[in-house]
Parts: structure tokens; C-alpha cells; sequence
């Protein structure tokens, strides 16, 4: 006999079936939760933040850093599709810190179309700071016209020069070195080298080194690639140009309204164009003058030669930042298919990656010190190095591809 606090449905077991079910819902609203709000899983598929990130690492990029994004378009979570024509205004909650020179941030491709956030994911390094004039000369970035040194970890071409075609750079010991990359030039004392500053530092002891200096490409080709094109920008001789910051009013003229337009135009949602010389119109309006309606960000690869960055493209919208990166979990050499053990649950460097000189100057300051001290002959420098073979190959032109993202596992790409 039933009473009003039961039935015979009540007491009925849930099937098997069902409690998986549910089980899985949980599951993957609390896993969207997670990956909306809190954190997100990225792998590299690219060698643009060589030496620091890898192809293969595995990220954690927390979205608390900067604050959430909170959606900007309708559609499958964690996926590119959504419905066309619905847009929500840019909303993020406060995060705990705000985004730093030095931070790593993974943010949504700036060219690409689409809603924001369903473009293509990209990872690369904060250079220059809102409302700071970057350029580059000679390979060196120089912010507000201060020097900022290549970083531990990061990596360019450099010239080295031997006093002898005969010595070579062991192959078996270039990682240890810091070397990633040796190529023959056209002159035989000579062979160019992909390296760290640490690595740069350690080849510059041999005492058959008689220099090394930055390898500068100077290729016309570039101008039209670069960002803004047709300014006779190459990626080692660049700018300078002013980072819009937010409420910053600049006065618009013939020579930066090339860098301006498209962040007015896409990014502000403005429609603009040129009237005269002096003369612009914003809305319809006629004006001289603009207002940055948020803040903007120059990011660079940390492999400074094979990294199509802010020089590239142009600068990284607020709106565009997703979070920061902030630990590889997880780490794969697809070459040798084994996992690097050593790489796992290891935070990813920061500000810290800078340090207080250029690499010429402490290669000055080395050079110095090593005036005093008495180096090896060059017959006994020849006897102790071996020779293996120096690699070959031709120059190469800028280029990757995105940083993707997994699907319920870590998102396939920040290029």
C-alpha cells in the first residue's frame, strides 16, 4: 500500500545507462565551465617560441590572470562554429594581475575574420607596452628608445666568424651549446647559427671565434609583408611605431594613418577613411584627431627569425587577449616520439626571460676580461675540437602556422 510520500516509481533503480548519462553532463558542463572561466589546454604545433615553448608542449593558459572573456558570439563551445550575425558586446570579469612585458598570452588571431573569439588561437611574448613606441635596429628592439636585450631562452641568426674554415661546431653537443641551427655561407671562415644568448656566449669562448654578431637580413621583398606595409620595414629593421593606448587621443597624419586605419576600422568598429593629407573622417565626421577606445599590445615570437608576429600583422587588441600561459603540463618530441620527461608540469618563464644587457654587451664586457688571460694556440685548439659536418641549408622565409586547439583535449595550435 502506496502513501503519499511514495510510489512505486520511487523506489525504482536508475538503469545503468541512465547513470552514465547523466554522469556525462556533469562531466562536460563542469569541463566547459573550467575551460571558459578558468583555464584552457593548448598545444604548439610551431617553432616560434623556441627555445622556451617547443612543438609538442602542452599548455595551461589561465584565463584568471587577465579576467574571463566573457562569449562574444553564439555557437558550440571550445569549436569555430557558431550562428552568423549574432555578436555580444566585449565583457570581461576583473582578473587578479593585469598583462605584463615579458607575459606569455595566448590571444585570437587580429586578421583573421569572424567573431573574435572563434578565430585562430596564436601564443607569443609581450614586448611593447600600450602607449610605447617600438622599433627595431640591427635585430635589437629598442622601446621608447631604450634597448630591450634578447631574453633567456629566445633565439635569432648569428654570424660567427672562425679564423680557420677548418674548425666546426660539434653537432653532438649544439643543444647543450644552446644552438639549435648551423648553415654554411659563402664564405668558408664563416657559418651562420640559430642561438640563444646563452649560446652565443658559449660559442664566443672558442678562441678560433674571432667575432659573432647578428645576422641582418636586408631584402626589399619584405617591405610589402610587413605591418604597415610599403615603409621599407624589414622584420630586423623595423618601425618605430606608437602602440595605441586606451583613452590616448593621437593626431592622425598621412605617415601613421597606414598603422591606424586597421585598428580604427576592425578593431573599433568605426568606419574611416582618408580625405586629405591632414584630414580624416571617422564616421562621416571630419577630424584630425582619435581616440583609443581600448588597449593594445606589439607581440613577438620568441624565435625571433621564425615567427610571424606584430611585425607581420600588426598589434593585439584587448579584446583579442584570451589568458596567459602559464605551465607546460605535458611535452612531446614527435621526432623521436618519447615524451620529454623533463618538460612536464614546468612553469613557462615570464618577465624574467629579459635580462640587464644586450648579449654584444656582455660579449664586450667578456672580451675584456678574456684580453688578460692567455688562450690556447691554434694548433692545440685544432687537436682538441672534432669536425663533424656543418649543416646546410638555404635561408629561410618567415612563416608558421596557428596555434590550434584540442577539442575535449588541449586545443591543437597557438601558433
Amino acid at each position: 500500500m502506496s502513501t503519499p510520500d511514495s510510489s512505486p516509481d520511487a523506489d525504482e533503480p536508475k538503469s545503468e545507462l541512465r547513470q552514465w548519462g547523466e554522469s556525462l553532463v556533469v562531466a562536460v558542463i563542469i569541463v566547459l565551465i573550467v575551460r571558459s572561466l578558468l583555464f584552457d589546454l593548448f598545444r604548439i604545433p610551431t617553432p616560434s617560441m623556441e627555445e622556451n615553448l617547443l612543438v609538442g608542449d602542452y599548455l595551461v593558459v589561465s584565463k584568471l590572470h587577465y579576467g574571463p572573456r566573457m562569449p562574444l558570439s553564439l555557437g558550440i563551445p571550445l569549436t569555430s562554429i557558431h550562428v552568423p550575425g549574432i555578436r555580444f558586446p566585449y565583457k570581461r570579469i576583473p582578473g587578479f594581475s593585469k598583462v605584463q612585458r615579458g607575459d606569455p598570452i595566448v590571444f585570437n588571431y587580429p586578421p583573421d575574420e569572424g567573431p573574435v573569439d572563434r578565430k585562430v588561437h596564436y601564443v607569443k611574448r609581450v614586448i611593447g607596452m600600450p602607449g610605447e613606441t617600438l622599433s627595431v635596429r640591427d635585430k635589437l628592439v629598442h622601446v621608447n628608445g631604450d634597448p630591450l636585450p634578447l631574453g633567456r631562452g629566445m633565439q635569432q641568426y648569428w654570424t660567427v666568424t672562425k679564423s680557420d674554415a677548418r674548425y666546426q661546431i660539434p653537432r653532438a653537443r649544439m643543444e647543450e651549446l644552446g644552438i639549435s641551427e648551423v648553415r654554411r655561407t659563402r664564405e668558408s671562415n664563416t657559418v651562420r647559427i640559430l642561438a640563444t644568448p646563452a649560446g652565443v656566449r658559449e660559442i664566443s669562448q672558442r678562441s678560433w671565434v674571432q667575432s659573432v654578431t647578428p645576422y641582418v637580413m636586408q631584402d626589399e621583398e619584405y617591405s610589402k609583408l610587413m605591418y604597415p606595409s610599403g615603409q621599407s620595414y624589414t622584420p630586423d629593421d623595423y618601425g618605430p611605431v606608437h602602440i595605441p593606448e586606451k583613452g590616448e587621443t593621437v593626431e592622425l597624419t598621412a605617415k601613421n594613418w597606414a598603422a591606424y586605419k586597421p585598428v580604427i576600422v576592425q578593431y573599433e568598429d568605426h568606419a574611416a577613411q582618408q580625405m586629405t593629407d591632414s584630414t580624416f573622417a571617422i564616421d562621416g565626421e571630419r577630424t584630425t584627431t582619435y581616440t583609443f577606445q581600448q588597449d593594445y599590445f606589439f607581440a613577438m615570437g620568441d624565435n625571433r627569425d621564425n615567427s610571424q608576429d606584430s611585425r607581420f600583422w600588426g598589434f593585439v587588441p584587448m579584446t583579442h587577449v584570451v589568458g596567459k600561459a602559464v605551465v607546460t603540463y605535458f611535452s612531446w618530441n614527435h621526432e623521436e616520439w618519447v615524451p620529454r620527461l623533463g618538460r612536464i608540469m614546468r612553469p613557462i618563464a615570464d618577465d624574467g626571460v629579459f635580462r640587464d644587457q644586450t648579449v654584444m654587451d656582455q660579449l664586450s664586457e667578456r672580451r675584456a676580461v678574456n684580453r688578460h688571460r692567455h688562450p690556447l694556440s691554434a694548433q692545440d685548439s685544432v687537436r682538441k675540437q672534432q669536425r663533424p659536418t656543418v649543416r646546410a641549408a638555404s635561408d629561410p622565409a618567415p612563416s608558421e602556422r596557428p596555434f590550434s586547439t584540442p577539442k575535449s583535449s588541449p586545443r591543437e595550435g597557438a601558433r
